[in-house]
């Protein structure tokens, strides 16, 4: 096997560095994970970590934006394929029971964003990350919209934060009440590409009685 090059080991060490940090913070929560504890599980020199996050704080925004691209990835391929509208929520509702509320990423951001509300500069690195999340999602959807020939009745970006803060909801008491259903955010999306959502002020009737359905089933 040929050696790896310098550079070759460096990208190694820090990949492993994350996938060893994303698995003790959510499992363990940021409070109970230490960068002393993080290079010892990997199996790697504490000056490894250093050199690498110079704080545990930098750490986790890196593991959380991780999670976010590879939610968002998982999330592209349900919906883009070339398949009824009816289809890609169905596959999209899927995605949303098995992923909104899992304990240990809800958790996660709760106790991260916790942590920055007291830290000018870590806050702003969240909020920084967030509109990322909301400019992926706003893309999303205005991708969905146009591939089924269908029209917003809202701008994507506050079609994006519709979704977004309900999922974020959603998400948290899903984490506290596994029983609770995720179909509410797939029935937003639904009502929000056929009309159902009237004009960014609220749902139509129809998109009202669609998702009180969902909340009684």
């Amino acid at each position: 096997m040929a050696r790896l090059t310098r550079t070759e080991s460096q990208a190694r060490t820090r990949a492993d560095l994350l996938a060893t940090a994303r698995d003790m913070f959510l499992t363990d929560g940021y409070a109970k994970t230490s960068l002393d504890r993080v290079a010892e599980e990997a199996g790697y020199s504490k000056g490894a970590v250093y050199s690498n996050f110079k704080t545990k704080s930098a750490l986790c925004l890196e593991v959380l934006t991780l999670i976010h691209e590879t939610k968002f990835e998982e999330v592209s391929e349900l919906v883009t394929s070339g398949d009824t509208l009816e289809a890609r929520l169905e596959r999209l509702q899927g995605w949303a029971e098995r992923t909104l509320g899992d304990v240990g990423w809800t958790m996660l951001e709760f106790e991260f964003a916790i942590v920055a509300r007291d830290d000018p500069a870590l806050r702003a690195e969240l909020v920084s990350g967030w509109s990322l999340v909301r400019g992926t999602i706003a893309t999303q959807l205005q991708a969905l919209a146009d591939s089924m020939d269908l029209e917003l009745p809202l701008s994507a970006e506050d079609a994006a934060t519709a979704v977004l803060s309900l999922g974020v909801g959603l998400g948290i008491q899903r984490a506290l009440d596994p029983s609770l259903s995720a179909r509410l955010v797939t029935d937003t999306v639904r009502a929000l590409l056929s009309g159902g959502f009237n004009g960014g002020v609220g749902f139509s009737e129809s998109g009202a009685s669609t998702l009180r359905d969902s909340a009684a089933g």
